[in-house]
């Protein structure tokens, strides 16, 4: 065998010794490491792919493995997750049931809480033995199955889990972007198979003829190219034909469409049928096309299946190689084809498929005016735009092509194409579609719905301007029905939130929730309250905001992100925990804005590690659906915390990932949070007069406390100010901390900083303490700290030494125990300034690598996964989400430098206390 380098004697394998011994050293690796692995095979069209899939398969199953094996077909290429279902519900011991494969695809409208969901059963059974998950022809797999698969390896890569992926050459194809994914996370090897020797051709046709080989017939493998299903068809016709003196025996079939004409007229129909509807296919399906009993076909089937075309696993009839199936539908005339898969597409949804499984047929048969292809479409498009909204808007696109300019349907169809582009976040893709249907002069009324449909598109690319001029010039012309006019109305108090004049937009609000309110229509009644909460939080008035972010989550559960905040903008940080926890149990929906509004929580709560933990996963989590929302935020508060822990290198790292995401997202919130740790910056790099600059350019923006994100950081830039000499600008912040105050009387860390505010502009130690004292009741200790380290220097200042000593003592504990060094590094240098003897340090840095390198949330997980939890497992204990266990032992892994699970429990076992 391969592993001692004799012959192998299986057709398709002779000459692929070297290659097999490649899956077999990854096979053996994976199973003595304990981690993942991937392997792709590549080749041509009948080059030995699907055998030595079938080989190594073979081999993993015999080293023990629980093997899942699927194979993606073209036809049905379009249907969500079918590639990876075959993977995970066939084999001895399948991953899952067919019932709670069916229950996760149906329950569960997103596509992170899916892949998560599948990667938690495969960590499971590679807990107790290694998996391999192989998928032939991954050329035609299906968007969703390739994007779980995008994921999938690199989340599970400390697990003993192989991925062999075979398909053909394809530089851009999905194998190459399911590699590209796990590049650096997990070991990759690449077979490419080219055309196999003569040597390996002659050992074929031995293995066939059973004799020695001539010439003749060597003369004329050569036309196999070196391609082993090739030469494997026509080494058949040569041991089936009669001996002849012909240059080509009349049984030889040197070409598959030769071998094809030798059939009966009923089988080559019968055939025809089967690749209209794919390489797997029903025989009464087949039947059905036909037009004729099932019973009158049977010796079609027998004749297709004796003639080795077709395989029968008692529930499909399979084409044993796709090569055949193509050659059988080439044969088809163009016509005819599209007739057939239109009739395909009407059997299948008669005999109570779903629409998806008839798209495909759609694709390829309907015509313009096909106004039953159309509504197949869009019940389409419908089922599968939660989990795979790219799909849903190429469906959709589609469905508009085939409805005629002239006809009323277009602006119908038109305007779920457009939501299901701006769901999918091809925005300019939506505003181009709804532009060229508005072009069309639509009646009045479907020109106002067109509107509204795009309002959600402009607001998502931030045009609040844009999107103001049209819902006014659509409600200006009266014509609307009742609930579109009031999301029309909403949609403009929403892009009124970006005005400067908050007071003009709050009217409007309120207007538009009335109207949303006697319309009885929900959609407008969301975007009402999501306006009405975005111009409290704008205005700063934080109590309206959670009245108004409630009452929105109350109605959509989806929008717990935005209440949650908003109960931190009040400092109930206990309401915030709650809503949290019971967003980890019963499962978000928009994960990427849970972890936002964790972030926050956390961040709030002085713990570092854990906020830049949420916000690392919250970005992935954006990447992964293309939808970047808060990636300049999170950049943003990410530099600040490498700031207070003293890593500037990493700060200078995520300020210039800031400003590559605020090409992107050029609004003017996320240029005033950039524009302000520019500032920052400029200060922490000594040059002062541009930090000033750029804290004037935020203030261009509008006011300071506008931008939700820096008010808790207006000490901050006062400070700046301040060392500028720009006491101007020091006192416009501080009068714009008090207005805030003023607005939030309850919320003692707007009153603590407005306080703080006023005793750093006038140098007021009086009004310092009286900071301190406000904030003794605020949750969070960073805020805390900064006003202790303000009061004890100004009090040092004023000659009060003792007092001095204890305010900073207080703040340099404070930041020391969120892990702000730098911070409390600073402190300490006061500190030591006043000739006390401080003998406690500051706080001591972590290593680099190595045990001590891990936060404790870190520590935690990892001994949690040592004693044998999974990712799930481990999250329902810690009450947080898989996502975030992922990204903490993603960083233990790194820092310990091992790659398995088995290494870390080695390693958590062989600690002291341990």
């Amino acid at each position: 065998m391969a592993g001692t380098g004799g012959p192998l004697s299986r057709d398709g394998l002779r000459g692929r010794e070297a290659e097999l011994g490649e899956l077999e050293a990854l096979i053996a690796s994976v199973a003595r490491t304990g981690s993942g692995g991937m392997a792709l095979v590549r080749g041509e069209p009948g080059i030995g792919k699907t055998t030595l899939l079938a080989e190594a398969v073979s081999h993993a199953r015999a080293a023990g493995y629980s093997v899942g094996v699927g194979k993606a077909d073209e036809l049905h290429h379009i249907v969500p997750l079918s590639s990876l279902a075959a993977c995970v519900l066939h084999g001895e011991q399948p991953l899952l049931s067919g019932a709670a494969f069916a229950d996760l695809a149906r329950n569960h409208d997103q596509r992170i809480w899916l892949v998560e969901r599948l990667a938690e059963v495969i960590e499971a059974r590679a807990g107790s033995v290694p998996v391999l998950i192989g998928l032939d022809d991954v050329q035609w797999a299906d968007s969703l199955s390739r994007f779980a698969l995008q994921q999938l390896p690199t989340r599970l890569r400390t697990s003993p889990v192989l991925w062999v992926l075979a398909g053909r050459r394809e530089p851009t194809g999905p194998a190459e972007e399911i590699a590209a994914a796990a590049e650096g996370n997990l070991p990759t090897v690449t077979v490419s198979l080219g055309p196999l020797s003569g040597t390996a051709i002659a050992q074929l046709a031995g293995d066939a003829l059973g004799a020695a080989v001539d010439e003749r017939v060597r003369d004329l493998l050569d036309g196999a190219g070196g391609n082993p299903f090739l030469a494997v068809e026509m080494l058949a016709g040569l041991r089936t034909s009669r001996a002849s003196d012909d240059p080509v025996p009349p049984g030889l079939v040197v070409g598959v469409r030769g071998r094809l004409r030798s059939l009966e007229p009923d089988t080559l129909r019968f055939l025809q049928m089967g690749a209209v509807l794919g390489r797997r296919f029903g025989f009464h399906e087949a039947a059905a096309l036909h037009g004729r009993p099932a019973t009158t076909l049977i010796a079609a089937l027998e004749e297709a299946v004796r003639a080795g075309l077709l395989d029968d696993d008692g529930d499909h009839l399979v084409f044993r190689h796709d090569l055949l199936r193509q050659a059988v539908y080439a044969d088809i005339l163009p016509s005819a084809r599209k007739a057939l898969h239109r009739e395909a597409a009407r059997s299948l949804v008669a005999a109570g498929h779903q629409p998806i499984d008839a798209v495909p047929h759609i694709l390829r048969g309907a015509l313009p005016g096909d106004e039953e292809a159309v509504a197949l479409l869009q019940r389409a498009a419908d089922d599968v735009l939660p989990v795979t909204p790219d799909l849903a808007a190429d469906l959709m696109t589609r469905a508009l092509a085939l409805v005629p300019s002239g006809r009323p349907l277009r602006f119908t169809v038109g305007e779920q194409t457009v939501l299901c582009l701006a769901r999918a976040g091809r925005n300019r893709e939506a505003l181009s579609t709804g532009d060229g249907l508005l072009a069309g002069r639509p009646p009045l009324e479907a020109f106002s719905r067109l509107q509204a449909t795009l309002g959600g598109t402009l607001w998502n690319m931030d045009l609040p301007g844009e999107l103001r001029r049209r819902a006014e010039a659509a409600l200006a012309m009266g014509c609307a029905a009742p609930e579109i006019a009031a999301r029309l109305a909403a949609l403009r108090s929403l892009a009124l939130s970006r005005d400067h004049d908050l007071a003009a937009a709050r009217e409007a609000g309120e207007t538009a929730l009335r109207a949303a309110t006697a319309s009885g229509d929900r959609e407008a009644h969301v975007m009402a309250l999501s306006g009405l909460g975005e111009i409290a939080q704008n205005a700063g008035e934080n109590t309206v905001a959670l009245k108004r972010f409630a009452a929105l989550s109350a109605i959509d559960p989806a929008f717990l992100p935005e209440e949650i905040v908003a109960h931190l903008h009040t400092d109930d940080f206990e309401a915030a925990e709650r809503l949290l926890l019971h967003a980890t149990e019963a499962g978000a929906t928009r994960q990427a804005m849970m972890l936002w509004a964790q972030g926050q929580h956390d961040l709030g709560r002085g713990r570092l590690d854990d906020a830049d933990a949420d916000f690392v996963t919250m970005e992935r989590l954006e990447d992964e659906v293309r939808i970047p929302v808060q990636q300049v935020n999170g950049r943003v508060i990410r530099s600040r915390i490498a700031l207070l822990r003293g890593d500037r290198e990493a700060a200078r790292e995520h300020l210039d990932a800031a400003r590559e995401r605020l090409a992107a997202r050029p609004n003017p919130g996320n240029t005033a949070a950039t524009r302000f740790l520019e500032a920052v910056h400029a200060e922490a790099d000594g040059n002062i007069a541009l930090s000033v600059s750029k804290l004037r350019q935020v203030q261009q923006e509008g006011s300071f406390m506008r931008w939700r994100l820096l008010r808790d950081w207006v000490d901050s830039a006062i400070r700046i100010a301040l060392s500028g000499a720009d006491h101007e600008l020091a006192e416009d912040l501080a009068e714009q901390a008090g207005a805030h105050a003023g607005r939030n009387p309850a919320v003692p860390t707007a009153t603590g900083i407005a306080a703080q505010a006023l005793g750093l502009v006038n140098n007021d130690s009086a009004m310092l303490e009286h900071s301190a004292e406000l904030l003794s009741t605020c949750p969070r200790p960073l805020v805390r700290a900064a006003a202790s380290a303000d009061l004890g220097r100004a009090l040092l200042t004023a000659g009060r030494q003792q007092q001095a000593v204890a305010a900073l003592t207080y703040a340099r504990d404070t930041f020391a125990e969120s892990g702000a060094c730098a911070a409390a590094a600073r402190v300490q240098r006061a500190l030591r300034g006043t000739g006390v003897d401080s003998r406690r340090a500051a706080t001591v840095q972590r290593p680099v690598q190595g045990w001590g390198a891990l936060t404790v949330s870190e520590k935690k997980i990892a001994r949690l996964i040592a004693q044998g939890h999974t990712n799930r497992s481990a999250a329902d204990l810690l009450v947080v989400s898989p996502h975030t266990v992922n990204t903490h032992l993603t960083s233990a892994f790194r820092k310990l430098s091992i790659n398995s699970r088995v290494q870390l429990a080695n390693l958590v076992m062989a600690l002291p206390d341990s």
